[in-house]
């Protein structure tokens, strides 16, 4: 009989869906691995401790993370010069990672995954030697963001809910931002009220916006929405949102590289990453880091999706 396999869980106890479980969290996950062939050891901590567990546990054996985007990205960060695989438990508020990587978004189909499912090497992004797993964004996303926050901790409101205020407020501020860029070939001017780069090439087709078919083709995506007036970009924004934005309108700079630089008018700049707000020195640099993350994903069997057909 084969032995069980033992794994460490960091839970990240402040993530969209754990913070909804509550005191039932810890059972709930012992639950979701108790049909798996591993010995799960789980272990509930605050945000601001995950990166410290995750190193420390990646000294033993196999890491799950449970938590959103910010939690991902902070365990590839916390990963990084280590050959250790990872699992992933969707327990965030939108868990667009493990959605392009077919993990599903079920409590014991993922615990499966994450103990029995095909380890694979997908891409990071990197911003002045920070990791990022999906994008980073300059201008309205980070505006958008700060004010969520600030209303989620003075109100208590739930994320979505406090997205809906602090778009508008962030849309009534109009941000356009003097930038210069360099994909690789040489320097030009760009305005911009939001400059994306993304870890490999996110779609804009009508029913799969925001979503990547591929976290392997090692190369990073780059848009910036066109310069608008306030009425033009309420009006992309609304498009955006149902799928029904135009690159060639609404986007310029539109490109795949696998650097990036880029030069604002200030010695730092805010930028959001992964949905976590930070201040970086100026200029910033973007490299792609391909097959740097060792993660676990569902079996071919198990799935029809064509992420990993090379």
């Amino acid at each position: 009989m084969k032995k069980k396999e033992s794994l460490t869980v960091i839970v990240n106890k402040g993530g969209g869906a754990a913070s909804a479980a509550g005191e039932g969290l810890k059972d709930m996950l012992e639950c979701a691995f108790a049909s798996t062939n591993a010995n799960a050891v789980i272990r509930l901590c605050d945000g601001n401790d995950m990166a410290e567990e995750i190193r420390r546990a990646a000294e033993h054996g196999r890491v799950v993370v449970a938590g959103g985007d910010g939690t991902a990205a902070c365990a590839a960060e916390a990963l990084k010069g280590s050959d250790r695989e990872m699992g992933l438990l969707p327990l965030g508020t939108l868990n667009h990672l493990s959605r392009d990587l077919g993990i599903p978004a079920d409590l014991e189909a993922a615990a499966q995954v994450a103990a029995n499912g095909l380890i694979t090497s997908i891409d990071v992004g990197t911003v002045n030697g920070q990791r990022f797993v999906n994008n980073a964004s300059i201008g309205l996303y980070p505006v958008m963001v700060r004010q969520r926050e600030a209303l989620r901790e003075a109100r208590g409101w739930p994320k979505w809910f406090a997205s809906i205020p602090a778009s508008w407020s962030a849309l009534s501020r109009l941000p356009h931002h003097r930038l210069r860029i360099d994909m690789g070939e040489s320097k030009r001017p760009l305005v911009t009220p939001l400059l994306f780069v993304g870890n490999n090439m996110y779609s804009m087709e009508l029913n799969a916006v925001g979503t990547r078919a591929s976290l392997q083709d090692g190369q990073l995506s780059v848009f910036a929405v066109a310069h608008k007036s306030r009425l033009g970009l309420i009006w992309f924004a609304l498009r955006g949102l149902v799928g029904q934005a135009n690159k060639d309108e609404d986007f310029i700079a539109l490109g795949e590289c696998k650097e990036l630089t880029v030069w604002s008018r200030g010695k730092s700049i805010e930028l959001a990453l992964d949905g976590e707000i930070l201040r970086l020195a100026t200029p910033l640099h973007f490299e792609i880091e391909a097959g740097a993350l060792k993660i676990l994903v569902p079996r071919p069997e198990a799935i029809t999706s064509e992420h990993f057909e090379k």
